[in-house]
């Protein structure tokens, strides 16, 4: 019997010990994930986030825990293409960085109700072209649809061949992509634009 307590109160002491560990050893683990190996703070880009031409980037939707990496890029405007109201935190992010917001309430709509309003989309890239906006962000919800629209009729203005288009859409789009759009960005006619140099295709086509 006596023997049996002292098998059993190592175990019980073991037990405890790794009791009292274990939340050090989460903590420590969350901590770690916010910094690389030097101890610096990593930053966190939305979802869908490139870069499009020189002081054009395209994104998802921004949360709070991108804003850190938002305000690296000096950002002058952000181009929002959703007819919903701009959060409150976004907003305050905004004025406290010095950005404009120029919003285009584009529904997000599903096939086969899609109707892309040309008109708006032809504002926006008034706003984008525009160098005294720049730098500028592009974005929607998840960065796919409205956002690959209005960077498909930009890559037009800049003479892209329509594969080249289409490729870069369906890049962020993927299994979402949608005919609809891709007929819309076919359609769109850029000619009331004034010509700017053309941004380098990523393949080897001719002009549709």
């Amino acid at each position: 019997m006596k023997l049996d307590q002292e098998v059993n109160q190592p175990e019980y002491d073991t037990c405890r010990t790794i009791e009292v560990v274990h939340p050090v050893i989460k903590q420590s683990i969350t901590v770690a994930d916010k910094l690389d190996s030097n101890g610096e703070e990593l930053y966190t880009p939305p979802l869908n986030f490139s870069m499009v031409d020189n002081g054009i980037f395209r994104s998802g939707f921004p949360d709070t825990v991108n804003f850190p990496f938002l305000k690296t890029l000096g950002l002058r405007s952000i181009v929002y293409l959703c007819p919903e109201p701009y959060p409150e935190h976004n907003m305050e992010f905004l004025k406290a960085n010095g950005i404009r917001l120029f919003q285009f309430g584009i529904e997000g709509t599903k096939e086969p109700f899609v109707n892309i309003p040309e008109d708006m989309i032809r504002e926006a890239l008034k706003v984008v072209l525009d160098v005294r906006n720049h730098p500028l962000l592009i974005h929607c919800k998840r960065g796919k649809h409205r956002t690959g629209c209005l960077v498909g009729c930009l890559r037009k203005i800049q003479r892209w061949c329509l594969t080249s288009i289409f490729d870069e859409y369906q890049r962020f789009a993927a299994a979402k992509a949608r005919l609809s759009d891709q007929r819309f960005m076919e359609l769109f006619d850029a000619s009331g634009f004034k010509d700017i140099p053309p941004c380098p295709c990523s393949c080897s086509c001719s002009r549709r």
